[in-house]
């Protein structure tokens, strides 16, 4: 029986079994039920619940028409009759509980059929329905069984994912709490102000012509994560005269009246269009996409990121601006970098109760028992099962 693993602070209710422990219980109910087919005759079980399975189909399908005195009953009485007469004359001599069917036969022959012969026929047929309660468990089992090797599954990739999270909480543990990390820090939050101020006044000054060749540029910098204009009003931009505007001009007409638009824009009806529905697309074309993340990334992430940036911030905001971001990307090429890096992601990620599980041993024994677990459940699930 497998063990159960607390992965977090929160008590495991000891009594829900684990994904194994339900594929290993949903096995032994399928055998069970298999062993009990097998001792009460394997293949004789299974004829014996057929024919009870279409006897109680018959006396189902003719209960309400068979009934009563007219003489649509009474035809569908002779129907029953003889169709149930074939049925019991077909069976093997050795049918496991055959007698059963004989009495059952003997409860509807009569002239008239009530609704009681049809319950003392039912009656009759009772020793047979164990067999069908047998074949019934046999599958309610075997569906239980598929049920736990789905659960099964999904726990382990529910593992993976406790797994990486135990792994990235270890690696956090080798990191240097007191090292300078403002070392890394200071220039990326000196190169985000700036980004942030200079793209504020490009907004102010660059006509949306010229910002939206900015957007569809960065189509070919994965790391320059813009959201590329909706095409309707690329195209509006484009080819219209309002384009000269800038985004914050176009924003303040969406709000004229159309009569005063007419002083100011080629096609009042056309902004509206255009510019009114897209306000949240226009508001939100800011700094965020060129910004350095904090924590940053590894090194040749942000070497990379960096190298992205540079043709956007070049345009945005000239040299100077370049050269902020060229200090972030000199970090890079420190000796320090990777134990900075690690420590500033510790700083920022680990959480008070991590750090405690860190600190007297949790995780590593949390990482042990899933990598047990996702073992057992791995040859587990290696077994063929009757699914």
């Amino acid at each position: 029986m497998s063990e159960r693993i607390q992965t977090s602070d929160a008590p495991v209710p000891n009594d829900e079994p684990t994904p194994l422990e339900s594929l290993e219980a949903a096995r032994n109910r399928y055998e069970k039920a298999r062993r009990r087919i097998e001792e009460e005759g394997g293949e004789a079980v299974e004829d014996a619940a057929d024919a009870y399975r279409s006897a109680t189909d018959l006396l189902d399908s003719y209960v309400d028409r068979a009934t009563g005195t007219g003489r649509e009953n009474f035809k569908a009485y002779v129907e029953l009759e003889g169709k149930f007469a074939s049925l019991v004359e077909n069976l093997p001599e050795d049918l496991q509980s055959r007698a059963a069917f004989e009495d059952a036969l003997d409860s509807i022959d009569k002239r008239r059929l009530s609704e009681s012969d049809f319950e003392k026929a039912h009656a009759a047929l009772e020793p047979a329905e164990r067999y069908d309660e047998l074949l019934r468990e046999r599958e309610d089992a075997r569906e239980q069984v598929a049920e736990a090797r789905k659960d099964a599954s999904r726990r382990l990739g529910a593992i993976d994912d406790e797994l990486d999270e135990r792994e990235r909480l270890l690696e956090l543990a080798n990191a240097d709490l007191d090292a300078p990390v403002e070392r890394l820090r200071e220039p990326i939050e000196a190169y985000n102000e700036a980004i942030r101020e200079a793209v504020t006044e490009y907004r102010l000054e660059a006509s949306a012509r010229e910002v939206f060749a900015l957007l569809e540029r960065s189509r070919w910098y994965p790391f320059v994560g813009y959201e590329h204009p909706p095409e309707d009003l690329r195209e509006y931009v484009e080819t219209s005269s309002d384009g000269e505007y800038t985004i914050p001009e176009l924003l303040e007409y969406a709000d004229y009246s159309r009569s005063k638009l007419e002083h100011y824009v080629e096609d009042a009806d056309v902004l509206k269009r255009r510019v009114a529905t897209q306000r949240t697309f226009l508001d939100n074309v800011d700094a965020e996409p060129l910004t350095i993340e904090w924590p940053p990334g590894p090194a040749g992430e942000l070497r990379r990121r960096t190298r992205e940036y540079r043709p956007f911030v070049e345009r945005v905001g000239g040299g100077e601006l370049v050269e902020r971001l060229r200090d972030v990307r000199t970090l890079t090429y420190d000796d320090e970098y990777d134990r900075l890096q690690t420590a500033a992601q510790a700083v920022a990620q680990l959480t008070p109760e991590e750090r405690e599980r860190l600190t007297d041993g949790r995780v590593a024994d949390e990482l042990e028992a899933l990598r047990e677990e996702r073992e057992r459940l791995e040859e587990a699930l290696e077994v063929d099962d009757p699914v």
